[in-house]
C-alpha cells in the first residue's frame, strides 16, 4: 500500500492560516507589481507556497489558487508559461533533480495542470485532455514515490524537497481519481508507441517505472496484464537468452555457448519484440555484434527485414555493416530500429543517399556540435556515434520526429519532409550542421549562412529532441526567421514566399489562406474550401494523389473548441479509412498527434488506416482546422463541383471554434 505521508515541513512561523494569508498577499503584490525580474514578488509567492507544499490540505490552498496565480502572471516570462509545449521528461528531471525555485515552480505548474485536466480552470494555451495526458506521462515517470519509500537522494534534497515532491504526486494519484492508475499509464505508454516517435526515453523510463510495480503489484490497486508484460519484455528480456534480464556480461556468455538453431530463435524474438513495440532492448545491439563476427546473413532476420528490405541489406553490405559496427550500441540501441526501417523504406536505392551515409560515417564533428551532443546525450559514446544512430532514426521514421515546442515547429517539419521525400539533402543539412556548425541555404538567389543571424523563433535551443534535431533546429531556425524578415511587407503573408525556399522545389506553387494577414478576418472562406477539395481531394481533383508531402497550417484548438495558436503541419495524402471515409492523414510536428480539438474533433493516430507518425481526420474536418495551404495550381480540380455540404460543415465548425469572431 502507497506509505503515509511524511510528517509536514515546519513552517517559518505562524499556522496555518497565517502561512495562507501570507501567499495571498505574496500573489496581490505579485499581481500589482506584474514583474517578474530579480528579487521580484514571484519569489515572495515561491517562499509563501513552499510551507504549503508537504500535506493535502496545503496542496488543496494551492490548488484553490491556481486563477489568482495566472492572473497574477506567475509564470510569465518563463518557459512554465507555455505549458502546451512542456515535455514530460523535462519536468520530471526538474521537480526530482532541480534547484529549490525550479523545482517549486515545476510542481506549482503541475497543479495548475491538475486543475485543467479536472476542469477547474480553463487556460488559453492547453486543454483538459492535453494537461492529461501531460500528467499520466508525468505520474508513469514518478510511479516509485507513490509505491515505495522515498530514494535515498530524494531524502537528502535540500529544505526537504524530496519529500514536498512525493507529497505532490501523492496529492496528483488521489485527485486524478485513478482507480487502476497502472491501467491507464500502460494504455498510455501504448498510445505514444502507437505514433513511432524517434524520441522513446521518456517512454522506456515510464516502461522501467512500470517494471518497478511488480516487485508491488498492490500498490496501485490493479494487476499488471499481457500488455504491460509486453513493454517491460520488449526492454529488459524479449528473448529466451535474457530472459531474466541477466546483464550484458552474461548475455554475451550465453551466446558464445548457443548453436545456430538457438540463435536464430534469438534473432525472430529480437525482431519481433522490436516491431511489435517499437522499442529496442539494450541486448539487441550486442546480439546483432555478435552476429557480426559470426554469423551476418541472420542479421536481416534479427532486424525483421522484408525482401525489400532483405534486398537492400545485401545490396549494400559494406555500408551496413560499417553503420552498425559505428553506430549500434547499447546507449543506442534505439539506432537497430531506425536501421531496419531505413532499409525497408528502399531509400538506399537512390543515388545520393548511400554517398552521403559513406559522407556522414567520415564526418568528424566541430566542437560546438560536440559540445551540445555530449551535454544532452553523455560521453560515453562519441558525438559521432550518437549522431550517426539519430540519423538512422531520422531516416527510419521520418514521421517520428518530434518537438513540443511550437516556435521551431517550420523546422521540425522541414527535418521531416527532407527525411521524407529528400533525404540526401537532410543527410547535407546535418554534414554541414555537425562538422562546420553552419547550414546555408538560398532565398530568391541570394545564400543565407546561420553563422551571419542572430536568433530566430525560439528563445532556447531544443533540449529533449533527437540529435539531428539538436544540430540542426538552431541554424534551421534563424535561417526561417530570416526569411520571413526578408518577406515582410508585401502586401501578403510570408509563408507564401518562405516555404517553397525553405522546405524545397516539392513544394507546390499554389498558395491560399483563409485570413487576412492585416485584419485577422477571414478571407474569402468559401473559396478557401473550395479550393483546398478541388486540390486535395481525389473525388475532385482528378484522383491525383499527394506526389509529394505539402506544407500547411492548422489553427489548433482545444477540447472546447477555443483557438490556441499557429501550427505547422505536413499533409501526408488522403485516402479512404477502413470504413470507407475519406480521411487527410498528416504529420504534426510535436510530441504527440492525439489531440481533441473539440466539436468531435478527435485526431486519430491509429485504427484508421494511419502509418506510423500520422495522425488523421475526416477530410471536412481537418478543413475546418486548416488556415495555409500550398496546392500545384496546374493539377486542381474545379472549386464549384465540391458539394455545398461538405463544404458548409467545415465552414460551420471552423466559425464557431477559431473563426469565432473573425
Amino acid at each position: 500500500m502507497i506509505p503515509d505521508a511524511p510528517e509536514p515541513f515546519p513552517s517559518d512561523g505562524g499556522d496555518a492560516g497565517e502561512q495562507v494569508s501570507k501567499l495571498d498577499s505574496a500573489i496581490a503584490r505579485l499581481a500589482a507589481a506584474n514583474a517578474v525580474a530579480e528579487f521580484s514578488p514571484v519569489f515572495e509567492v515561491i517562499d509563501a507556497a513552499r510551507p504549503l507544499m508537504f500535506d493535502d490540505s496545503g496542496l488543496a490552498t494551492l490548488y484553490a489558487r491556481v486563477p489568482a496565480l495566472e492572473g497574477a502572471r506567475f509564470f510569465s516570462g518563463s518557459d512554465w508559461d507555455y505549458p502546451q509545449t512542456l515535455v514530460p521528461s523535462l519536468a520530471v528531471r526538474t521537480v526530482r533533480h532541480g534547484d529549490v525555485v525550479a523545482t517549486l515552480v515545476e510542481s506549482l505548474s503541475q497543479i495548475r495542470l491538475l486543475a485543467v485536466a479536472s476542469g477547474d480552470y480553463a487556460h488559453p494555451s492547453v486543454s483538459a485532455e492535453h494537461a492529461q495526458h501531460f500528467l499520466t506521462q508525468v505520474m508513469a515517470m514518478n510511479l516509485d514515490l507513490v509505491v515505495g519509500d522515498l530514494q535515498e537522494s530524494d531524502r537528502l534534497r535540500p529544505e526537504q524537497l524530496g519529500y514536498a515532491v512525493q507529497s505532490l504526486y501523492r496529492y496528483l494519484l488521489e485527485h486524478l481519481g485513478y482507480r487502476n492508475l497502472l491501467q491507464h499509464l500502460v494504455a498510455e505508454v501504448w498510445r505514444i508507441l502507437a505514433q513511432r516517435p524517434v524520441q522513446v526515453d521518456g517512454v522506456k523510463h515510464m516502461v522501467t517505472q512500470i517494471a518497478g510495480c511488480l516487485h508491488n503489484p498492490d500498490a496501485l490497486a490493479g494487476e499488471i496484464g499481457d500488455d504491460a508484460t509486453q513493454l517491460i519484455d520488449a526492454v529488459f528480456s524479449p528473448t529466451e537468452g535474457c530472459r531474466e534480464d541477466p546483464g550484458f556480461e552474461v548475455y554475451a556468455e550465453r551466446l558464445a555457448g548457443m548453436d545456430d538453431a538457438a540463435l536464430l530463435r534469438e534473432a525472430i524474438a529480437f525482431a519481433g519484440a522490436m516491431h511489435s513495440t517499437g522499442l529496442v532492448s539494450p541486448y539487441m545491439p550486442g546480439f546483432i555484434r555478435y552476429l557480426r563476427e559470426r554469423w551476418n546473413e541472420l542479421i536481416p532476420t534479427a532486424l525483421g527485414l522484408s525482401y525489400t528490405g532483405a534486398d537492400a541489406f545485401h545490396c549494400y553490405p559494406a555500408l551496413i555493416h560499417r553503420l552498425i559496427d559505428d553506430a549500434l550500441f547499447a546507449e543506442t540501441s534505439q539506432a537497430a530500429y531506425g536501421l531496419a526501417m531505413m532499409l525497408e523504406r528502399g531509400i538506399l536505392y537512390s543515388p545520393a543517399v548511400a554517398p552521403s551515409l559513406w559522407r556522414q560515417l567520415r564526418l568528424t564533428v566541430c566542437d560546438a556540435a560536440a559540445q551540445k551532443i555530449t551535454a544532452v546525450f553523455g560521453s560515453s559514446r562519441s558525438p559521432e556515434c550518437f549522431l550517426l544512430a539519430d540519423v538512422l532514426n531520422v531516416l527510419g521514421r521520418p514521421l517520428g520526429v518530434g518537438q513540443g515546442n511550437y516556435p521551431t515547429c517550420q523546422s521540425t517539419r522541414a527535418l521531416s519532409m527532407w527525411a521524407f521525400s529528400a533525404p540526401a539533402e537532410l543527410l547535407r543539412m546535418v554534414a554541414w550542421a555537425a562538422r562546420d556548425d553552419e547550414i546555408v541555404m538560398r532565398f530568391e538567389g541570394n545564400s543565407i549562412s546561420s553563422r551571419e543571424l542572430g536568433a530566430g523563433l525560439a528563445a532556447e535551443p531544443p533540449v529533449d529532441v533527437d540529435a539531428v534535431s539538436l544540430i540542426t533546429v538552431p541554424h534551421l531556425d534563424r535561417i526561417y526567421f530570416e526569411m520571413g524578415r526578408r518577406s515582410v511587407g508585401r502586401g501578403e503573408d510570408p509563408h507564401k514566399w518562405v516555404n517553397a525556399e525553405f522546405h524545397g522545389d516539392h513544394v507546390g506553387h499554389g498558395f491560399r489562406i483563409a485570413v487576412d494577414v492585416f485584419t485577422g478576418g477571414l478571407k474569402d472562406f468559401e473559396g478557401f474550401i473550395r479550393d483546398f477539395y478541388a486540390a486535395y481531394h481525389p473525388f475532385y481533383n482528378g484522383n491525383i494523389p499527394v506526389i509529394h508531402p505539402q506544407p500547411a497550417g492548422i489553427a489548433v484548438t482545444d477540447s472546447a473548441a477555443r483557438f490556441l495558436g499557429w501550427h505547422a503541419i505536413t499533409i501526408q495524402r488522403l485516402a479512404l479509412d477502413p470504413a470507407g471515409v475519406m480521411r487527410v492523414y498528416f504529420f504534426n510536428p510535436n510530441n504527440d498527434s492525439g489531440q481533441n480539438w473539440g466539436q468531435d474533433i478527435v485526431t486519430s493516430t491509429q485504427g484508421n488506416g494511419e502509418l506510423y507518425g500520422e495522425a488523421s481526420l475526416p477530410v471536412a474536418r481537418f478543413a475546418s482546422r486548416l488556415y495555409v495551404f500550398h496546392y500545384d495550381p496546374l493539377e486542381k480540380g474545379e472549386p464549384a463541383d465540391i458539394p455545398s455540404t461538405e463544404v458548409t460543415l467545415a465552414m460551420r465548425l471552423a466559425q464557431e471554434s477559431w473563426a469565432l469572431g473573425r
